[in-house]
């Protein structure tokens, strides 16, 4: 297992992670966790009190990675930029499952799914994360629309979520 203390940061331009909160595993933490790996790979453990599992941690060079700390981790340790978290990592193994209905929903749309398997796995996920963070079962329902309607039209995760915004405030 991997314990230390982090400090809380936040990317201020940084292309794609421009304004992501995160923390940073250094290249020999990242060594204890799965040596001579430089690709992502997931953890799971405690931030504080705070349980994780399939979470990314995501290669910025030089052996380096950053956990992202996202609203829900947020929320979870009540931490925010600038603040130390008590951190313990190891390695998850274990096989992310899909959400059971957005892959029914998948099924029933050939266009869809077929766009959907030209994704990463990890944006494939993204999506499926995105469905079960739902807390009722009619947010989880629109979201699995806006998703099958993304798909459909040959949209990837970001590019649903931006069209969400721009719609937004249109």
């Amino acid at each position: 297992m991997l314990a230390f203390t982090a400090t809380i940061r936040k990317f201020d331009k940084k292309g794609e992670k421009t304004g992501w909160t995160y923390i940073e595993i250094s290249a020999a933490q990242a060594k204890k966790l799965k040596p001579d790996t430089k690709t992502s790979f997931r953890v799971k453990g405690k931030l504080d009190q705070h349980p994780i599992k399939q979470t990314a941690l995501i290669p910025i060079g030089d052996g380096q990675f950053i956990l992202p700390f996202n609203a829900a981790i947020r929320k979870g340790t009540g931490k925010k930029q600038g603040e130390k978290v008590k951190v313990e990592l190891v390695l998850d193994e274990s096989r992310f499952v899909m959400n059971a209905d957005f892959m029914d929903c998948l099924n029933d749309d050939p266009a869809a799914k077929t766009f959907f398997k030209t994704l990463t796995a990890g944006h494939q996920r993204y999506f499926s994360k995105w469905i079960d963070s739902a807390k009722t079962t009619s947010t989880k329902t629109k979201r699995i629309v806006m998703a099958m309607n993304a798909l459909a039209r040959n949209m990837g995760f970001p590019e649903m979520l931006r069209e969400e915004k721009r719609n937004k405030f249109n």
